[in-house]
């Protein structure tokens, strides 16, 4: 074998043993379908905020994040800052009421608080269609990463993520990957820590050069075409999707209704905030570091710079470590994400699809979750073979896009606004989904195009996320004779402290 893929070979094998080896450790105490859908409800903040920190640290943040402040610059800070701001809006307006449902999945609230079977089919609709979204870019990223560091086609990456997924979540279920995830967040913060150490090293050892200046003026790439006014509004849409994105993407918010009660959902939101703080202050470095080291990657493929830059700059055996250390580090976002996303796809489509009747058989709880897992990892595996050139962050931007137009409206209006009716809450699901989709299918069958039509249909958030809840209010309004009978008492269950409950 040729010593120079070594690294990245055993990267990936040791990553994989140690996902399989705790996920094992999981299935031993896995016993019902509520251990498989939401652990029992039973995760304790700490373990819980680790866990979050590790499926919701994806390809995009690993390897996107770098690559783009690479190529682009200083506006790409936007998506980091966006995505831990997120959890922000997350613990102030959802975590706790979320968890008081009682619910499961997202379908499981929607139906709850509107009582309505036809807005739960359309939420089921949704979570599939998010979740093989995002999912996308993880396999991607996954291929990138093996054609990287050992040569492999690019394919080889993705299937082995999903042979591995598979293999830990199908048998222990949420449980059983809650102490997976955990672990794969540290590793991923260690893969990147480390490094970072030797390599400022090396370069503060080079007469630490200002990556400003090294950079030709011709990468000072916009984000978006030249003109103040799509500038501005690329970068606003942008920080729409990233700050209410993230509370409707369904495998984070599966994972508060894994806390035992909505004060254990606030602390650990708030332990995700800090998580993600020390997590993402280290990308950036990379992408300035890759300014001076890297360039000819802009011109490539950015997105293995996190790869490639220890080699660059260190080379050797220590050079070598660290391209492996990075390689497992890489290897486990995609495997914690696509867990954390087979998990909420698998729930939904265990609930809906798989454990319905289908002629004179249906499979029981566990059962049908391990069918509709087996679903929720093949089709966007096949999906994302001929889709290989994707950048990872832009496949990711837009499922934030998507899940800004569709949940995060429905969430916040169901949670705090008793009016909201289910014909509303269709209309505006309907209106965000239908548009912010239409933009992703554009985006990505697209591959050059300028002016306003390329930035309203490359961020879409700006506008679907103001008309869906414009279009759920207004439509409400229009049938406030429909307001669910049990809406007030739904409402007082998600703002009434557990606490309160007891004493009653």
């Amino acid at each position: 074998m040729n010593t120079d893929v070594v690294p990245g070979v055993v990267a990936v094998v040791l990553v994989s043993i140690a996902t399989l080896a705790i996920g094992t450790f999981g299935l031993r105490i896995s016993r019902t379908t509520s251990d498989f859908l939401v652990a029992s409800r039973t995760v304790r903040p700490r373990l819980n905020a680790s866990a979050i920190g590790g499926e919701y640290l994806s390809a995009a943040s690993f390897l996107g994040v770098a690559g783009l402040l690479l190529t682009f610059g200083a506006e790409m800070l936007w998506y980091p800052v966006g995505w831990t701001a997120g959890y922000l809006v997350l613990l102030v307006l959802v975590a706790a009421p979320l968890r008081r449902s009682g619910a499961y999945t997202l379908p499981d609230f929607a139906e709850a608080r509107l009582g309505s079977r036809g807005v739960r089919k359309l939420c089921s609709v949704l979570v599939v269609a998010i979740g093989w979204l995002y999912l996308l870019p993880q396999f991607q990223g996954a291929g990138v990463t093996l054609r990287a560091t050992i040569g492999a086609p690019q394919w080889a990456g993705s299937l082995v993520v999903a042979l591995v997924v598979l293999a830990s979540v199908s048998p222990g279920g949420m449980r059983s990957i809650t102490f997976v995830q955990a672990f794969q967040y540290w590793l991923k913060l260690t893969a990147l820590l480390i490094p970072v150490f030797i390599l400022l090293a090396v370069w503060m050892a080079d007469g630490a050069t200002d990556p400003a200046a090294a950079a030709p003026a011709s990468w000072s790439i916009p984000l978006a075409t030249p003109g103040g006014g799509i500038g501005l509004y690329t970068t606003y849409s942008l920080i729409v999707a990233t700050f209410l994105g993230t509370m409707g993407l369904p495998h984070v918010v599966v994972r508060f209704y894994t806390n035992p009660d909505g004060r254990a959902a606030r602390r650990t939101t708030l332990a995700v905030l800090g998580l993600l703080g020390i997590f993402y202050v280290l990308p950036p470095v990379y992408g300035a570091l890759g300014r001076i080291y890297a360039p000819d990657l802009v011109a490539s493929r950015s997105d293995v710079l996190v790869l490639e830059l220890p080699s660059l700059m260190v080379g050797g055996v220590l050079g070598a470590f660290l391209t492996g250390l990075v390689t497992a580090g890489a290897f486990a976002a995609f495997l914690s994400t696509s867990s954390g996303l087979t998990i909420a796809v698998a729930g939904v489509l265990s609930q809906d699809v798989t454990g319905r009747r289908w002629g004179t058989r249906r499979l029981g709880g566990v059962a049908a979750f391990r069918v509709a897992a087996v679903i929720a990892v093949v089709v966007p595996l096949l999906m994302s073979l001929p889709a290989q050139d994707v950048a990872v962050a832009r496949t990711v931007g837009l499922a934030f896009a998507v899940t800004a137009s569709t949940f995060a409206p429905l969430l916040m209006l169901g949670i705090w606004w008793r009016g909201l009716t289910p014909t509303g809450a269709v209309a505006g699901l309907l209106v965000g989904g239908l548009g912010s989709g239409a933009a992703v299918a554009w985006t990505l069958g697209t591959s050059s195009a300028s002016g306003w039509t390329a930035a309203l249909l490359g961020q879409p958030a700006a506008w679907s996320v103001p008309a869906s809840f414009l279009t759920m209010v207004v439509v409400s309004r229009l049938t406030a004779a429909s307001v669910p009978a049990h809406a007030g008492r739904f409402m007082v269950r998600l703002h009434t402290p557990e606490a309160v409950d007891l004493q009653r």
